[in-house]
């Protein structure tokens, strides 16, 4: 009988990590930014109808890099989740923390058991009543859950696109101010992202009852030119 092929446990995951790291690096960079009004999401995005960034409920968004089928299937447990939760309680109850504390524990636990880890990246945001109280939770592919209180990214060269907001960043800066300095971004300095390659959304805080809403095109190129 032939013996069992061993890889040490450091070494499996070290593995898993390089191949799931490797991989959503390839995916095209996502930018979440507080603003004064609420939360501004901006991702580059070529396709039309497959969506990063989505609604999960009244106050909370949800965002994915890498692999589209595996992002979305998060995105609708997460759906599914917040209805139900909703619907036994109230609609108060329905958190970003509780939701990305879930995701963290399944993501994890896809990563520790299974041989393929997720190759897939999320946010999710919920927006506070006032500036200063949003609320923007990165959970990695290992599990990992990062708070964050002004910006985060994800995606492909993440390090160099958080520099580039980190140097751009204004606190309480307005809407214009802050998509101006998220394409700019995502663009880098030896090219610029169109318009027409961008998905673009908000979560409002002025709004009454649900504050996700998404930039279409036309608002997207007026909010740009009011910053030249």
């Amino acid at each position: 009988m032939s013996m069992p092929f061993y890889v040490a446990p450091e070494q499996l995951m070290k593995d898993k990590r390089d191949y799931a790291q490797r991989n959503i690096a390839r995916g095209r960079p996502l930018v979440a930014s507080a603003y004064s009004d609420g939360i501004l999401i901006a991702a580059e995005n070529t396709y039309r109808h497959l969506h990063k960034i989505s609604e999960i409920y009244d106050r909370i968004a949800f965002a994915g890099v890498g692999m589209y089928n595996e992002f979305e299937q998060l995105r609708r447990s997460g759906v599914q989740h917040a209805d139900v939760k909703g619907y036994q309680f109230s609609r108060e109850d329905v958190d970003a923390r509780a939701l990305a504390n879930l995701y963290s524990q399944y993501m994890g636990n896809i990563f520790t058991h299974d041989m393929k880890p997720l190759e897939a990246e999320i946010l999710v945001a919920e927006v506070g009543s006032a500036f200063g109280e949003d609320e923007l939770y990165h959970v990695t592919f290992d599990g990992f859950l990062y708070d964050e209180s002004r910006f985060v990214v994800l995606g492909g060269e993440a390090e160099t696109i958080t520099e580039r907001v980190e140097s751009a960043y204004q606190e309480g800066w307005d809407l214009g101010a802050a998509l101006k300095a998220a394409i700019n971004a995502l663009s880098g300095d030896d090219r610029t992202v169109p318009p027409e390659d961008l998905e673009v959304a908000v979560l409002d805080r002025t709004a009454t009852g649900r504050a996700f809403r998404r930039i279409d095109a036309g608002e997207l190129t007026s909010l740009l030119q009011q910053r030249e």
